[in-house]
């Protein structure tokens, strides 16, 4: 295809922006299922949680693997930067993740209690750490990193691990396990269900605590990450958007509506990234203190032809990805029951 005309370095920051998304919406509520795990008491409990993202959670992670993949191809010298001066971050992130998916498989395949206790603590842990570490990238990739002339992070592990992303971290765990505790409450029923509906308004209450002080910190200490909506007044609509998607979910939650408070969690994650890649373009990484080393769309992309092709095979393997994505979601919908084959 010929994709002169077009602004492939835009597109891919776009595209890239999906799969970001598409994967805060989708593992989100997993890792979000996983920071509840430990608040229920029963082992049927347990199990019923787990069997809720049974199917799907390794699925879901294929996101994340995909937009590495599209960011290593599309915008390397970005790839680079990250990995190697995230690096220890990354590795504990990744132990997390790998840790999670261990204790969801070995989990039930003992009956003593303490080896399931074991593998509960090991899955919960795993989805609160995965959690905080992808906001607390985030929050750097907001607030700025020391880099290089060359473009090379010149700081250290313990730099990242400054207040406003630690609170851009907190602020996701939240995030997550409200979103988790809305599937969790799609896919149970009995006591279970009725318990998980009250921890909704409770987790709601502990985002909107969180993003209101991330909000106002974000507004005093990282004012470029506001400046095109002041800019911009109807880009407001986007955080309309956003906070019209969470006030929304306590009221279908009390209607029993809890596909629609699932959508609406969703749209509000949708507009949250939103907010942050408009404020973001058309950097990737910002450099703190010296922005002039910032990587950015144009100095840290791949060659224009590279970016077509790429965008050519994402044309080409999009349709299937998503396709297999409904699928999977539609022939596992509805309530979780236990039997045999069960975790």
């Amino acid at each position: 295809m010929d994709f002169g005309s077009l602004d492939l370095n835009t597109t891919w920051f776009v595209l890239l922006g999906v799969l970001f998304t598409g994967y805060a919406m989708l593992d989100g509520f997993d890792l979000g299922v996983g920071a509840l795990h430990l608040f229920t008491k029963t082992d049927e409990e347990r199990r019923t949680l787990l069997n809720a993202i049974g199917p799907v959670w390794d699925g879901n992670e294929v996101w994340l693997v995909t937009g590495g993949g599209a960011l290593f191809a599309a915008f390397p010298m970005v790839y680079a930067t990250v990995f190697s001066g995230f690096y220890l971050a990354f590795v504990l992130l990744l132990v997390a993740l790998i840790f999670r998916a261990v204790a969801i498989e070995f989990r039930s395949k003992q009956p003593m209690r303490w080896w399931r206790q074991m593998w509960d603590v090991g899955f919960s842990a795993g989805s609160v750490v995965s959690s905080l570490l992808i906001g607390v990238a985030m929050g750097n990739i907001a607030w700025g990193v020391p880099l290089d002339e060359r473009g090379e992070y010149a700081g250290t592990f313990l730099d990242l691990l400054h207040p406003y992303a630690l609170l851009l971290g907190i602020t996701t765990v939240a995030l997550f396990s409200m979103h988790g505790a809305i599937y969790a409450v799609m896919k149970t029923e009995g006591e279970l269900h009725e318990k998980l509906r009250g921890w909704v308004n409770h987790a709601i209450i502990f985002f909107i605590i969180c993003y209101a002080v991330t909000t106002m910190a974000t507004l005093i200490y990282v004012p470029h990450m506001a400046a095109r909506v002041r800019g911009n007044p109807w880009l407001f609509s986007v955080a309309v958007l956003n906070m019209l998607a969470i006030a929304n979910i306590p009221r279908e939650i009390h209607y029993g509506r809890d596909g629609r408070a699932f959508v609406s969690s969703c749209v509000a994650m949708i507009a949250l990234m939103g907010l942050f890649g408009l404020e973001m373009y058309p950097n990737l990484v910002l450099s703190n203190p010296d922005m002039a080393h910032s990587l950015t769309i144009h100095n840290a992309a791949s060659s224009h032809k590279t970016l077509g092709i790429m965008l050519t095979i994402a044309l080409i393997g999009a349709p299937i990805v998503l396709a297999y994505t409904v699928s999977i979601y539609w022939i596992f919908r509805g309530k979780v029951r236990l039997n045999s084959m069960s975790y």
